[in-house]
């Protein structure tokens, strides 16, 4: 069974960085886009990031294009997003998520399943 476990939520002030992490087991991913998605408060879910598992290519919301990074360590079978020069509209909980490569729309949002717990960004202005 897939599990995503996400870690590395916390309060900072804006401008400021965060790290978030997922780590993943129950099955091999090498055929399996990571994302990253969020949701505010009244919002719907978002997508912020994905990565095909090899890290050849990376694909990103326009809102957070320059200022975070989605990446991964595949012997530890963990994605990373790299939050920086965060804003106060960042705030969400942030998900990680995953979808097989022969689906349509991984690179933007589509076609994902088996999800994280999600973990809570919180950015201060």
């Amino acid at each position: 069974q897939v599990q995503l476990v996400e870690s590395g939520g916390g309060l900072v002030q804006a401008g400021g960085s965060l790290r978030l992490s997922c780590a993943a087991s129950g099955r091999t991913f090498s055929s399996y886009f990571m994302g990253w998605f969020r949701q505010a408060p009244g919002k719907e879910r978002e997508f912020v990031a994905a990565t095909t598992w090899s890290g050849g290519s990376t694909y990103y919301t326009d809102s957070v294009k320059g200022r975070f990074t989605i990446s991964r360590d595949n012997a530890k079978n963990t994605v990373y997003l790299q939050m920086n020069s965060l804003k106060p509209e960042d705030t969400a909980v942030y998900y990680c998520a995953v979808c097989p490569n022969y689906r349509l729309g991984c690179s933007d949002g589509r076609g994902y399943d088996y999800w994280g717990q999600g973990t809570q960004v919180t950015v201060s202005s």
